[in-house]
């Protein structure tokens, strides 16, 4: 589909409501709306990440250019799941791109990549450490959001099976993203403090129960 884009204001949502592709008219606080609303938020976040990522090139060495394309695509495909997300069943049309399993199994591919570098976690953790590892926190959220957006969305009206999937592992990419980064960078991450005294105390209980057994 052809895009041209002359004027930005066109006046026509000026009584609430907006034109999805193919040209139907809807409220602009509809689940449709709202989830591929959301999916511009996070699309936006990510964006942040992507321009604050230079100032931080030399912590990445020589993974900096692979981290850096892999934002790119992801912020490409988001405006992929926008797109989608904007083009209800009797608007779609020949050609239109649709989230596949591909996109998904590289986000898994690339989630291996860094979790290899990553020790296992012994708390939950908080966002913050770094302005990365925040910002990518951030994303996370909102993320998850935009997957409660789409399947509420999906109780009333038909959505690919795999954008949905896509917007999952996308949450989970983001998490490992956080990390990865805090270690790449040699930041902290905050981790919650109750969940760190839980841990302690589950191990202090196992060392004593075992031993019981060797007396």
């Amino acid at each position: 589909m052809a895009i041209r884009l002359s004027r930005i204001y066109t006046r026509t949502g000026d009584k609430g409501t907006t034109a999805l592709v193919g040209g139907k008219r809807v409220p602009k606080d509809s689940l449709r709306i709202e989830a591929y609303g959301t999916v511009d938020e996070l699309n936006s976040i990510v964006g942040i990440v992507r321009t604050y990522l230079p100032e931080y090139r030399a912590g990445f060495g020589e993974d900096f250019e692979w981290y850096s394309e892999a934002l790119r695509r992801i912020q490409n495909e988001l405006f992929d799941v926008g797109s989608e997300l904007a083009t209800p069943p009797d608007g779609e049309y020949e050609g239109m791109h649709k989230m596949s399993e591909g996109e998904a199994k590289l986000l898994e591919e690339e989630m291996d990549r860094m979790e290899k570098e990553l020790e296992p976690l012994k708390s939950f953790t908080l966002p913050g450490g770094g302005v990365l590892n925040a910002f990518l926190h951030q994303a996370r959220t909102v993320c998850r959001r935009a997957e409660r957006r789409c399947w509420s969305l999906k109780r009333q009206q038909e959505i690919n099976d795999q954008l949905i999937i896509y917007i999952n592992r996308l949450s989970d990419h983001l998490f490992v993203q956080s990390r990865w980064v805090a270690k790449r960078l040699n930041q902290p991450e905050f981790l919650w403090d109750r969940g760190l005294r839980i841990g302690e105390t589950r191990r202090a209980a196992r060392i004593k129960a075992n031993a019981g057994r060797k007396s």
